[in-house]
Formats: structure tokens, C-alpha cells, sequence
């Protein structure tokens, strides 16, 4: 694969369409659909489906989405560093679970950022795995998602992490009202029978939602995966699909009964995210800031009730941000 072809599937899973995708980069739309014919071709996935509201993507070719964005941003990434120092700007590095990043971080950042004119804050969404590492090569200031063992050897690449629990949060499933599945437990049987509607939490190996679908044996034939978390639901609501949302995303739609509880065995799961960093003494004074700052309620506040991401928009594994 070649550089020229990971910008042009890049740009098409952003902006969700061929033909925009060869308007932004300035070339046809025949070109575009070359160059992601010949990814499909050389990986043997067809990488994503169109649906009613954007690109569904397989697990692959959410893998290759992220990968994309990752190796294009890097010069970007670089460039905006070098150019913020040369203006007397901070910049605080913020590395997040693909669901924290969708769901509470919009908040979270856009509260904090306010406080401060000369900040600007990086949100990365990285895999859990990688957390310690990032932050013992300082390559991030601040880890947040799912609570891990924090101490020597925490993770890839060792070093000494604290970690700060600040919000709890509850996995659930939904489906139209008037999915069959509705009003009955979904038993192990039903589950595997039943077509999944995911957003980019659902691939990787770490987080509450790959361990509910490992754990209920989806097979990945059976998932779907979208741009983002907030189009699965959207979707599940005009289809016969089943959607793992995080529950206070979907509270006002399960009150307004545009969406149901599915329930079943497996299918409620509870979690917490952690702030990590580096021991007190190694922390920047942004990053020690927002580490006392992610448990203050009026931050919490943010996370809930903010605006998150809307169903068109793609938040991948991995990506950079950036939020001023």
C-alpha cells in the first residue's frame, strides 16, 4: 500500500463519500475508487458498506482507518507543536479510550481548554495497551479510560502511573421499540443469531465492549461497525439491528421510547474511567491541573451532558485531534 492510497481512503472514511474525498483531495472520483479498490484488493477486505447514515465499516477496515490517520497526522502533529512553542502556547497531550474520546471527552476538553487562552489541548485515542508506555516516553501528559493497575510495570513500557478514578458509567443494549427482542431475555443462542451495531469502541482488545462481545461469542460476521457509536443507535432505530451504547448517551431516547433496553444475560455491564499520569513530581502543570480538575462536578457535568460526537462523525482507534 501506498501513501496516495491510505490519504485517499482516509479522506473518503472522513467525510463519508467518494466523491467528496476526490473534491478535497482534487483529483476524480475514478482515481479515489482506484486507489481503495487496490487496498481491497492487496489486504482481501472490503473494508466498508454504505448505510443510511454513512459508511459501515468491517473490522478490518476500521484497523486501516486508524492506521491512516495515525501516519498522516504525524507531520501535521509536528508542525503544529514547533509553531505553537514559537508563539508561547502550551500544549497539553491527551491520550483516551475510543470511548471515553466519543462520549465525555468533547466535554471534558472544551470545559478545561476555556480556562486557559494560551492552551491548546491534544486528544490522541490510542488503545489502553499503550498508556504507560505513552506516558513514561512522555509522549502524552495525561491517559484516560478504563482504571488499570497503576505502579511499575503498568502496561507496556513500565514506569511508575497514578491514576485518578472520576466518572462510572453502565454498557447497555438497545434496539427499537418494537424489536423483537424487546420484552424478552436475549438468550446466548439469540446473541450470536443477532446483528450488532458498533461504534469504534467495539474493536481492539481492551474496554467493556470488546470483553462483552468476546465474552458473548459475536462472531465478527455479525458486527457492524460505524463511524462512530452515536450512528450505531441511530441506525438500530430504522433497522432490525442491536446496539451496545453507553447508558447515559441514551437516556433521553430510551425516555422518549425511541430506543429500548435489551436484556439478557451479559448484557449490562458496568465500568469506570481513570485519569493517568506520571507521579506528581514528573507531571507538567497542565497536566496536574486537569488530573485535579477531571473530579471537580462541574467537569463531570461536562462529560455527561455534553454534546459528544454526532451520528456522521468518524472517531477512529487511533487519530489525533486537535481542540482549542
Amino acid at each position: 500500500m501506498t501513501p496516495t492510497q491510505l490519504r485517499a481512503f482516509a479522506t473518503v472514511v472522513r467525510l463519508g463519500s467518494v466523491k467528496a474525498a476526490a473534491h478535497e483531495l482534487e483529483v476524480s472520483d475514478a482515481a479515489v475508487s482506484m486507489h481503495v479498490a487496490q487496498l481491497r484488493k492487496e489486504l482481501g477486505d472490503v473494508l466498508f458498506t454504505r448505510a443510511a447514515t454513512g459508511l459501515a465499516f468491517t473490522p478490518g477496515g476500521l484497523r486501516l482507518a486508524s492506521r491512516a490517520v495515525e501516519i498522516l497526522g504525524l507531520q501535521d502533529r509536528t508542525v503544529r507543536e514547533v509553531g505553537l512553542a514559537g508563539h508561547g502556547r502550551r500544549v497539553l497531550r491527551l491520550a483516551a479510550s475510543s470511548l471515553f474520546a466519543e462520549h465525555a471527552a468533547p466535554g471534558l476538553i472544551d470545559l478545561f481548554a476555556a480556562r486557559a487562552d494560551d492552551l491548546e489541548v491534544e486528544l490522541s485515542v490510542r488503545p489502553m495497551r499503550q498508556f504507560a508506555a505513552l506516558l513514561a516516553s512522555r509522549s502524552v501528559d495525561v491517559a484516560i479510560g478504563p482504571a488499570m493497575a497503576a505502579g511499575p510495570g503498568s502496561g507496556d513500557g513500565g514506569g511508575a502511573v497514578v491514576g485518578v478514578p472520576f466518572l462510572n458509567y453502565e454498557v447497555v443494549a438497545v434496539a427499537r421499540p418494537d424489536h423483537p427482542a424487546v420484552g424478552r431475555p436475549l438468550g446466548a443462542a439469540g446473541v450470536q443469531r443477532t446483528v450488532w451495531h458498533l461504534g469504534p469502541a467495539a474493536v481492539g482488545d481492551s474496554g467493556a465492549i470488546p470483553a462483552m462481545l468476546r465474552r458473548m461469542k459475536v462472531p465478527e460476521t455479525h458486527q457492524r461497525i460505524f463511524q462512530s457509536q452515536a450512528a450505531a443507535v441511530e441506525e438500530v432505530q430504522r433497522s432490525d439491528g442491536v446496539a451496545l451504547a453507553v447508558r447515559f448517551t441514551v437516556s433521553g431516547e430510551l425516555a422518549a421510547h425511541r430506543l429500548a433496553l435489551v436484556e439478557g444475560p451479559g448484557l449490562r455491564v458496568k465500568g469506570s474511567w481513570s485519569a493517568m499520569s506520571l507521579p506528581a513530581r514528573d507531571q507538567t502543570p497542565a497536566a496536574a491541573e486537569l488530573m485535579r480538575f477531571v473530579t471537580n462536578p462541574r467537569a463531570t457535568q461536562a462529560m455527561v451532558r455534553g454534546a459528544g460526537v454526532v451520528p456522521g462523525r468518524f472517531r477512529p482507534t487511533v487519530h489525533v485531534t486537535l481542540w482549542s
